[in-house]
């Protein structure tokens, strides 16, 4: 039998992956393999009946049990239900978004719900960053000697746009690809490993950003990936990724958190190399001057 330590309820809006990494440091060895075989085809692993997703990881069904009850889980079909919801939710377009919200008729103003929905998703963002991965990254961003590329998708570009403006007062040797994915190879060409691409994508995923994020890969280049809690595909090739909790009472997800780790990273890559940055920050402003390009 269970532990009361093992029969802990699941955290509200973690994901099944989450839970996985909250609890792993309490997993069997069984437990482990079933919990890896489901990690490395996730969620596909572990959508069908018990005793299916139990041979396919050659593992027992009972291990499969203690393991779903360890994560939090009542019994087995919560834990497919979770993870049913999860695949739901990556593939689910605005309409179908306006509708979960719109089916709880809140009580309240929209904008305490929006701000309420904002508040969770920072606190939920923040709670699942590993700091020494983000150190590794702000590292990577910051080093000058490597070329720093970055892209975003159809929503996402807007984010790479803003993360360009800043960086490349920050720090030299800055690319911002287009949002075309047919000018791509044209920057596959030159890149090199060692060099680091920055990628933004959110559901829904776009399957070209995955082959870009394969392509460099191939190249040795580093690839760093922020995305929404879901994960997009490109996670399995990145380097870093950092997930950001989007959903609002809306019918478009928002980009609030995101912005929010965005700029703490550029703020980190500011002080990596602060001397240099406030230097180049100085000539900056004597060209604005020069330039006469806002008012005194």
């Amino acid at each position: 039998m269970n532990t009361s330590s093992e029969t802990q309820t699941a955290k509200p809006g973690r994901t099944v992956r989450e839970q996985i990494r909250a609890h792993y440091g309490t997993l069997t060895q069984s437990e482990r393999k079933f919990a890896n075989a489901l990690l490395a085809n996730y969620p596909a692993a572990g959508l069908a009946s018990i005793t299916i997703v139990a041979a396919n990881a050659d593992v027992s069904t009972p291990t499969v049990a203690r393991m779903v009850q360890k994560l939090g889980y009542k019994g087995y079909p919560q834990f497919h239900q979770a993870l049913l919801q999860e695949l739901e939710a990556t593939v689910s377009g605005p309409t179908q978004r306006r509708a979960n919200w719109a089916s709880e008729v809140p009580e309240t103003h929209l904008l305490n719900r929006f701000v309420t929905a904002i508040g969770h998703n920072i606190e939920q963002t923040l709670s699942n960053i590993d700091t020494a991965q983000f150190d590794e990254a702000v590292q990577a961003l910051a080093d000058s000697e490597r070329r720093l590329y970055l892209v975003g998708g159809r929503i996402t570009r807007a984010l790479a746009e803003y993360a360009f403006t800043h960086f490349q007062a920050v720090r030299q040797r800055i690319t911002h690809m287009t949002s075309s994915s047919a000018t791509w190879p044209h920057y596959l060409l030159d890149m090199e490993a060692g060099d680091v691409l920055l990628m933004f994508d959110v559901r829904r995923y776009e399957k070209n950003l995955l082959r870009l994020a394969e392509l460099a890969a191939e190249r040795g280049v580093r690839v760093i990936l922020i995305t929404d809690q879901w994960a997009s595909p490109v996670a399995a090739v990145a380097d870093q990724t950092f997930h950001c909790w989007v959903e609002i009472p809306s019918a478009w997800d928002s980009n609030i958190s995101t912005m929010m780790l965005l700029e703490t990273l550029i703020a980190a890559v500011q002080e990596e190399n602060w001397p240099e940055t406030r230097a180049r920050y100085e000539r900056l402003d004597e060209i604005f001057d020069a330039a006469r390009l806002f008012g005194k």
